[in-house]
C-alpha cells in the first residue's frame, strides 16, 4: 500500500483487490483444517477465551470458515449473547474477572474438556499474557497470536520501548516504578506526565498527572487497576503529550518471514485515555508522516520477527514529531475500520497464520479504499463525568445502514464487573465526511434503553465542525466539552409527547371518567399540571395542559412557555406531535418506571415526579451512596474524621475502572459501612455522616 492522501476513494489502485483466501484443506465432514500440509497444526475447534462483542465477532468468522467454537462464561455472563453465538459453552466461575476470565488453568481445562485444538484470546484479560500463551502451547493447543517470547518482549511496555530504540524508532524516556510502588528519588518527573501499566493497554491502569502532589496517589491507583485488569501491577511514568494525535499502524506477519502493514488508524477522541472514536486512515497527517509511521512499525516488527496481528502505536505531536508509545500484541477493539478500508478479515488472517499458513499477501496487495469511522457505544454517562451504568437492556434497535459489533441484545444484563463497551458501530464511505454523516445518522436512530450511554455525545461529536475539519487531537474532549452534554430543543417536544401519551393512557384506564377533559371537575376546567424529570439532568420540568372535548384544542405550557399542540397516536407506540405548526414523530417505550423517547436523532429518558413531594434529597446530609454496583477498592476515611466537600471518602471499582466517591458537604464521619474488597449494590449507603442540628 502506498502513502497517498487521506480522503481519496483509494490510496492505491492495482487492477484487482486481493480476494478473501479460500479455506485450506477440508476434512470429509467439511470442517476447515486451516493447514497447508501434514506437519502443520490444524484448527477444527476453537476456544474463544473472552467475552462480549469480541467473542461474538471471532465466532462469526470461525463459523464462516467451518470451525466449531467454544465460548466461556462467568456467572454474570451465563445468558450472554457470546455464549449463544458459539457451538458450546463452558462455565468458568464467579462474576469477577479474577474468578473467571483471568483463570488461565480454567481456560485450558475448558479447552481440554471440549476437545478444542486452539485458543483465541481476543483482547484484554489474558490476551497479552505471555505465561498464558506458553501454557496454551504446552498443553498442545494452537495459540492464535504472537509467540510467547514476542508477547513478553512487546506486551511489556518497558521492554517494547527498549526494542523500539534498538529498531531506530523515536521513543520517549520512561521511569519504572518498583514493585513496592516507589519511584527512584534521583529521577526528575516533568509534568504533565502519564502513569501507565506495563502489562496491558486499553486505557486501563493509566493516570494523567499535572502536579507532583498527585503523583503518589496516581501510582497507587494505577497499580491497583492494572493488577485487577491484567494481573500485573507494574507501572511506569512517561511524558504526556498534551495536544497530539494517537495514530497506530496495523501489522501482521506469518511464520515464513512475511510482515506487512495494513495502514494506520487514528484514535485521538478519548476519555480517560480510552478510545471512543477511531478511524482509518488518519485525517490529520501528511504523506511524509504517514510513510514514516508505516516504516517505523515495520522496522520494529521485523526486528522481533513478529508473527500474527499486532498494532504499533504512536503519538504524533502538533509539530509532526513522532513518538513511539507501545505495541499491542493482539487484535485491537478498533480493527473493524481496517477491515472496512482494506476488505480483509483480520480474524481469518490470524487463524491462518496461527495454523502455519503463509499470509498470502504482499504489501502491494493491500489497498485502502475510502474512509471508515468507528464509534464505541459505552454504558457511561458523559454528562456526569463518565459515570458507568449497569443493568437491564430493555430495548436495543439499530439501523442496518452500518456495521454493528455487539455483545448485548434486548434482555441482556450489563454487569458491573467488566468493561462498559456495549457496541461498536462502523460506517464506511468514499469520503470522511460521508462516513461521519452516515454514522451520526445511524447513532441518532439507535434505540438503546436501559443503562446510560454516550449515544448523544457521539452524534454531537461526529457533527461538530472541528471534528469534520480533522482537528482531532487527544485534547479534543477537553477543548470541546459542549459535546459531552449537548443542548437540544427536541427534549421539549419529547416531554410533550410523554405527557400526551400519559393522558391517553389515563383515559384508557379510567372506564368511568376517561371521556372527560383533562383536569375536569364540576366547575370551570382548570389546567392540569404534571411534573417530569429528564433522568440524569436533575431539574424537574413542569407542564400545564388543557385538552378539550374530542382533543380538538390542546394548550400546553412547558416551564411557563405556552404552545399550541395537536397529536396523533400511532399503532407502534409513537406520537406525532405538532407544536406551533411544526410536526415531529416521537417513539415511546415504557420500561422500569421511566419513559424512553426517540426521535429527531436524539434519545431521552423521563421519569414522573411527585409535584407535592419534597424533591430535596437527603443523601448529601446522611452520606453518599454507591452510584452503581461494584467492589470497594479503598476506604479513605474513618469514624470521627472531619471531611470537607469534595474530599474522597471511598474508591469504588466498577467496570474495570476506579471511581472516587466524594463528600457533597462539609461533615463529620459517623460510621464507615464498607470495607475494602466488599461488593456493594447501587444505592447502598457507604459512609454515614453525623446528623446536623439546624436549631
Amino acid at each position: 500500500m502506498g502513502c497517498g492522501g487521506t480522503d481519496d476513494v483509494s490510496q492505491r489502485s492495482p487492477a484487482t483487490p486481493p480476494a478473501a483466501h479460500a479455506v485450506g484443506s477440508r476434512s470429509s465432514a467439511g470442517a476447515s483444517s486451516l493447514a497447508p500440509g501434514r506437519d502443520t497444526p490444524v484448527i477444527h475447534r476453537l476456544l474463544i477465551a473472552n467475552r462480549a462483542e469480541i467473542a461474538v465477532r471471532i465466532a462469526r468468522t470461525a463459523r464462516r470458515l467451518g470451525i466449531e467454537t467454544v465460548a466461556v462464561y462467568s456467572e454474570a455472563d451465563r445468558d450472554a449473547l457470546h455464549v449463544d453465538a458459539a457451538d458450546r459453552g463452558v462455565a468458568l466461575g464467579g462474576p469477577s474477572p479474577a474468578d473467571s476470565y483471568l483463570r488461565a488453568e480454567a481456560l485450558i481445562e475448558a479447552a481440554a474438556r471440549t476437545a478444542c485444538d486452539s485458543v483465541h484470546p481476543g483482547y484484554g484479560f489474558l490476551a497479552e499474557n505471555a505465561d498464558f500463551a506458553r501454557q496454551v502451547i504446552e498443553a498442545g493447543l494452537v495459540w492464535v497470536g504472537p509467540t510467547p517470547h514476542q508477547i513478553a518482549l512487546l506486551g511489556d511496555k518497558l521492554a517494547a520501548k527498549r526494542a523500539a530504540i534498538e529498531s531506530g524508532v523515536p521513543t520517549s524516556a520512561a521511569v519504572e516504578i518498583g514493585p513496592d510502588g516507589q519511584r527512584p528519588v534521583d529521577v526528575e518527573v516533568r509534568y504533565p506526565a502519564l502513569v501507565k501499566a506495563a502489562a496491558g493497554g486499553g486505557g486501563r491502569g493509566m493516570r494523567v498527572i499535572r502536579r507532583s502532589e498527585d503523583l503518589d496517589e496516581a501510582i497507587a491507583a494505577a497499580r491497583r487497576e492494572a493488577l485487577t485488569t491484567f494481573g500485573d501491577g507494574t507501572v511506569f511514568i512517561e511524558p504526556f503529550v498534551q495536544r497530539g494525535r494517537h495514530v497506530e499502524v496495523q501489522i501482521i506477519g506469518d511464520r515464513h518471514g512475511t510482515i506487512i502493514h495494513l495502514g494506520e488508524r487514528e484514535c485521538s477522541i478519548q476519555r480517560r485515555n480510552q478510545k471512543l472514536i477511531e478511524e482509518a486512515p488518519s485525517p490529520g497527517i501528511d504523506d511524509e508522516t504517514r510513510c514514516a509511521l508505516h516504516a517505523g512499525a515495520l522496522a520494529l516488527a521485523r526486528h522481533v520477527r513478529y508473527e500474527n496481528a499486532g498494532t504499533v502505536e504512536f503519538i504524533v505531536g502538533d509539530d509532526g514529531a513522532i513518538q513511539f508509545l507501545e505495541v499491542n500484541t493482539r487484535l485491537q477493539v478498533e480493527h473493524p475500520v481496517t477491515e472496512a478500508t482494506t476488505g480483509l478479515d483480520l480474524v481469518e488472517l490470524q487463524l491462518r497464520v496461527a495454523a502455519g499458513d503463509p499470509l498470502g499477501l504482499t504489501q502491494d496487495d493491500v489497498i485502502v479504499r475510502g474512509h471508515a469511522i468507528e464509534a464505541r457505544v459505552v454504558a457511561e454517562d458523559p454528562a456526569t463525568g463518565w459515570l458507568p451504568s449497569a443493568g437491564l437492556v430493555h430495548r436495543f434497535a439499530v439501523p442496518d445502514t452500518v456495521r454493528v459489533d455487539t455483545g448485548v441484545r434486548e434482555g441482556s444484563i450489563v454487569p458491573p464487573d467488566y468493561d462498559s463497551l456495549l457496541a461498536k458501530m462502523i460506517a464506511h464511505s468514499p469520503t470522511r465526511r460521508a462516513a461521519a454523516a452516515r454514522l451520526a445518522s445511524a447513532l441518532g436512530a439507535t434505540e438503546l434503553h436501559g443503562p446510560a450511554t454516550n449515544l448523544t455525545m457521539l452524534v454531537a461529536t461526529l457533527r461538530e465542525q472541528s471534528f469534520l475539519d480533522g482537528a482531532t487531537f487527544t485534547s479534543y474532549l477537553d477543548e470541546h466539552a459542549d459535546v459531552l452534554d449537548p443542548t437540544d430543543d427536541e427534549w421539549q417536544v419529547h416531554v410533550l409527547a410523554v405527557v400526551l401519551d400519559a393522558e391517553r393512557r389515563r383515559r384508557a384506564d379510567d372506564e368511568q371518567w376517561g371521556f372527560a377533559p383533562s383536569g375536569w371537575r364540576n366547575l370551570r376546567t382548570q389546567p392540569q399540571r404534571v411534573v417530569w424529570r429528564r433522568v440524569g439532568h436533575g431539574e424537574p420540568i413542569s407542564v400545564d395542559y388543557e385538552i378539550g372535548k374530542g382533543d380538538r384544542a390542546i394548550t400546553m405550557r412547558v416551564d411557563g412557555i405556552e404552545h399550541e399542540v395537536s397529536r396523533r397516536h400511532g399503532a407502534d407506540g409513537s406520537v406525532a406531535v405538532e407544536v406551533d405548526g411544526v410536526r415531529s414523530v416521537v417513539r415511546l417505550h415504557h420500561a422500569g418506571g421511566v419513559v424512553w423517547t426517540n426521535g429527531q436523532g436524539v434519545q431521552h429518558c423521563f421519569e414522573p415526579v411527585d409535584r407535592f413531594g419534597d424533591h430535596q434529597s437527603d443523601a448529601a446530609s446522611s452520606g453518599p451512596v454507591a452510584p452503581l454496583p461494584g467492589t470497594i477498592a479503598t476506604v479513605e476515611v474513618a469514624k470521627g474524621d472531619h471531611v470537607e466537600a469534595g474530599a474522597t471518602l471511598v474508591v469504588l471499582e466498577a467496570m474495570k475502572m476506579e471511581h472516587r466517591i466524594t463528600a457533597a458537604i462539609d461533615a463529620v464521619v459517623a460510621e464507615v459501612l464498607v470495607a475494602p474488597g466488599e461488593r456493594v449494590d447501587a444505592g447502598e449507603v457507604l459512609v454515614r455522616f453525623e446528623e446536623v442540628d439546624d436549631r
